[in-house]
């Protein structure tokens, strides 16, 4: 069965800083992930009311299956790839895997 990893990072004390840092590199570590499928970013809508957004950035990288996802994370490639992660996370951020049950 397919497995995702989700990152969801919450809203980074500088926007523009963050945004530097994950179009200029953050993007093309996760996609160095060894046997990568698939990977989908997103940047969530900010709220109509003008309150802070429950998220800043998703980040979802697919994988064959769970085995494959546990391997790529332990990598060189992955290890360059958290390291981007946390200095980019200013606001935190939540890792996740997750098994794709439809598609």
């Amino acid at each position: 069965m397919t497995t995702k990893i989700t990152v969801i990072f919450d809203n980074p004390l500088d926007p523009g800083e963050f945004e530097d840092g994950y179009q200029a590199g953050h993007l093309e570590l996760a996609g160095a992930l060894p046997e990568l499928q698939r990977m989908e970013a997103a940047k969530v809508w900010p709220k109509e009311d003008g309150s802070a957004t429950p998220a800043y950035r998703i980040l979802e990288l697919y994988f064959a299956d769970y085995d494959t996802a546990s391997a790529a994370v332990q990598t060189p490639e992955a290890a360059a790839w958290f390291a981007d992660l946390q200095k980019l996370a200013t606001g935190d951020a939540r890792v996740v895997f997750a098994d794709v049950e439809r598609a």
